[in-house]
């Protein structure tokens, strides 16, 4: 091939290839990261914490309580700091405690519920409960009831509670002075365990 063939097929090559590296991918461009949900919004728990054996007792109106067992499968305690539902207006962590005069009394229980590691918290008739104040509507028998509880340090827990109508946990509620003071008569009877 002669020299003066030889610069113009150069020249062509040349060209090709610089318009090939113009189509060529670019370098990949990282990724931004992720953006974190805004302070004070809550997240969903991670699966450490379980509820077993929901249910919700049947009322026509006013209040009522929730029980089950919640469990935690983690190495770290976990505390419940409050609880949520679309069919009361409030719902408080209860506990259930000897007053001045040895007769059961409910109070809100401070600092919220402790979950210990690998352990269970049961809540129960006559013990600790989620106490449903201010009920938008009925609770009736075989309703689905949803909660939402609030964990230290914002994540949250959602399950739903089955209703189931119920004879014992008949404590006498009295509105008190700063909040709800919730007492139960003298020599009343609360079973410790229900049946479905």
């Amino acid at each position: 091939m002669s020299k003066k063939l030889m610069y113009p097929a150069f020249s062509v090559l040349a060209a090709a290839a610089l318009a090939l590296t113009g189509c060529a991918p670019s370098a990949p461009t990282p990724a931004p990261p992720a953006a974190a949900a805004p302070a004070g919004e809550p997240t969903s728990a991670p699966a450490v914490l379980t509820v077993s054996q929901p249910w919700v007792k049947t009322a026509a109106s006013g209040m009522t309580g929730a029980f089950g067992v919640i469990k935690n499968t983690s190495g770290a305690d976990v505390t419940v700091t409050g609880a949520s539902t679309p069919a009361a207006r409030m719902v408080e962590l209860h506990e259930t405690i000897a007053g001045p005069t040895g007769a059961m009394q409910m109070q809100a229980k401070q600092g919220g519920f402790v979950i210990p590691a690998g352990g269970e918290l049961v809540l129960e008739p006559g013990g600790n409960h989620l106490m449903l104040m201010g009920l938008t509507g009925p609770v009736t028998a075989g309703a689905d009831v949803t909660f939402t509880l609030t964990l230290a340090g914002g994540g949250t827990l959602d399950f739903a509670a089955v209703a189931k109508d119920f004879s014992g946990a008949n404590e006498n509620y009295v509105e008190g002075g700063a909040g709800m003071s919730h007492g139960q008569p003298s020599g009343s009877s609360v079973p410790s365990s229900t049946s479905k």
